[in-house]
């Protein structure tokens, strides 16, 4: 149980550290290896931007989970009594629907990339890795948004403190 506690409170923290560290060490030696050795490495710049693609999927599932996204709060907290809490489930519903919408699209391109064995060119990555991580992102998107709205609905009910 230590472990999903875990999972459900750092994943997306981890996960973006862990490529945030990785892209500035191989960018680093990069740059170490062109300006100084006067010799560059063909995986580099590849490797990053999949690092890069990656940890912008997997933000989006962080911002949900610390309510980090773009809203207009100023209006919102003028409305009275739970208003702000019906107006949270609205947007929550409207996301959820949208995240789970784009599953089976995200799913079907990385089946195809699978069924194309197609391999990124500097690493000789299968690309359906890379593209797995918009199904995986999307996934957790809806779920970091379940989490809020039953956390919402337990506001509304008052079982929990704002």
């Amino acid at each position: 149980m230590k472990v999903l506690k875990w999972l459900d409170d750092y994943l997306e923290e981890a996960l973006l550290l862990v490529l945030l560290c990785a892209m500035t060490c191989i960018m680093g030696v990069q740059i170490t290896a062109r300006y100084v050795f006067s010799s560059s490495l063909s995986w580099s710049e590849e490797i990053t931007r999949f690092m890069f693609i990656i940890s912008g999927f997997f933000s989006a599932s962080f911002c949900i989970k610390k309510s980090a996204s773009v809203k207009i709060d100023q209006l919102v907290g003028m409305l009275p009594g739970k208003g702000v809490h019906y107006f949270r489930l609205i947007s929550y519903t409207i996301q959820l629907i949208f995240f789970a919408y784009l599953i089976p699209f995200a799913w079907n391109y990385m089946i195809a990339q699978v069924e194309s064995g197609q391999l990124s060119p500097a690493c000789g990555i299968p690309m359906w890795i890379i593209q797995s991580s918009a199904v995986i992102s999307f996934a957790l998107c809806v779920f970091r948004l379940i989490q809020k709205w039953v956390q919402r609905v337990e506001m509304i009910l008052g079982k929990e403190e704002v």
